[in-house]
């Protein structure tokens, strides 16, 4: 069982005082937002350490380290193996009809660009563990649909261009501040970078034409080339998600 998020503060030296309320959305855990003067932050307290396909608390929080360090990330206030705390940061959290702006959708793709040019984490992602993990969740009924997503990703090859991943970049998990930060690293690790590049346009059914914008954007106007990687990892996206989303239903 999870510590409270008041025992979980009186472990964290300076906010012992601090008022506390949770943050609805969470998809994975419980969050609080907490308060104490003018400081703000956000709480996260799990039941037990944290394993596949997530990133350990601890490891989440050297990779979201790295990342505030370039700019691309909130700052860590604390960590340890069940708990998880971060800076609070006051912007706009994205929405599916932010990426029709083409100023948006540049500085996106700004972030991910330096996201992707941080150093390796050591982790690789782990697609097919975690489709196994989700399939064993889900009812007989949908056994036809099962079978087809887990050959779509146990198919896929293993990417031999891995580089620093958020590996969840849905638009709850970006705000403009107004540059782009992305939140929530706890699925970060090594991927295949159109893995990210997919998420987006797969999870918010951007147009052909704001895919193309996206790749032209990513690689400086050179974006045709790479339609045919992009749209594969879209697949390969769709039928992770689709087990995913069966899997907690």
């Amino acid at each position: 069982m999870s510590i409270s998020p008041k025992n979980a503060l009186a472990k964290i030296p300076g906010w012992a005082d601090a008022s506390y309320s949770e943050l609805k959305g969470g998809l994975t855990n419980p969050c609080w937002l907490v308060e104490l003067g003018d400081r703000k932050a956000v709480l996260k307290v799990d039941d037990r350490p944290r394993g596949e396909p997530f990133s350990t608390r601890v490891a989440e929080a050297q990779i979201q380290t790295r990342a505030r360090n370039a700019g691309v990330a909130n700052a860590v206030l604390y960590v340890s193996d069940t708990i998880l705390m971060t800076e609070f940061v006051d912007g706009t959290i994205g929405s599916a009809g932010c990426l029709d702006q083409d100023e948006n959708l540049n500085k996106l793709t700004a972030a991910v660009k330096i996201l992707h040019s941080l150093p390796l984490t050591g982790r690789t992602f782990d697609a097919i563990g975690a489709a196994r993990n989700y399939a064993r969740r889900i009812g007989s009924a949908d056994a036809d649909k099962v079978r087809d997503c887990l050959a779509k990703i146990e198919a896929m090859p293993l990417p031999h261009n891995l580089c620093s991943c958020h590996n969840d970049l849905v638009v709850a998990n970006i705000i403009f501040t107004p540059k782009v930060l992305f939140l929530d690293w706890e699925y970060a690790c090594d991927n295949d970078p159109f893995f990210d590049l997919a998420t987006i346009v797969a999870h918010h059914k951007l147009s052909p034409d704001r895919a193309d914008y996206l790749l032209d954007a990513y690689f400086d106007g050179d974006g045709a080339r790479w339609r045919k990687p992009l749209s594969r990892q879209a697949e390969f996206y769709d039928a992770l998600l689709w087990l995913w989303e069966a899997s907690r239903s």
